[in-house]
């Protein structure tokens, strides 16, 4: 089955992620031995707890068609099933980035499709 999940990441490491054709993962994806996700349900939240007045952030949309067993749904905050990818992320999976730009009073400015969720 064909999801879409989302990746918040800064605008110059996915940039060197492209050159290298993979995203290994942040400081603490790599702590964690996983890159970390959000669903559509979640990505706010996630942005808004862990992203707080960043600048320079894209969201990445990211097709699971391809991952198989590497792509697992595990608890964590409030209980919810995140999707973790226990493997490189393939450039080829992001299927859109769109800026995340910050809102005059730092909140960031979503695609119009969240603003609803």
């Amino acid at each position: 089955m064909q999801t879409t999940i989302y990746k918040v990441i800064d605008q110059d490491v996915w940039a060197a992620a492209q050159s290298a054709g993979e995203f290994t993962g942040a400081a603490i994806d790599i702590q964690d031995g996983f890159i970390h996700f959000s669903s559509a349900d979640q990505v706010v939240e996630t942005v808004t707890k862990h992203f707080a007045r960043q600048d320079n952030l894209l969201l990445l949309s990211v097709s699971t068609a391809d991952m198989g067993d590497d792509l697992k749904w595990e608890k964590s905050r409030n209980d919810d099933l995140f999707p973790h990818l226990f493997r490189p992320l393939n450039v080829a999976e992001v299927t859109a980035e769109e800026p995340l730009p910050l809102n005059e009073d730092g909140s960031h400015r979503f695609p119009t499709r969240f603003r609803a969720l």
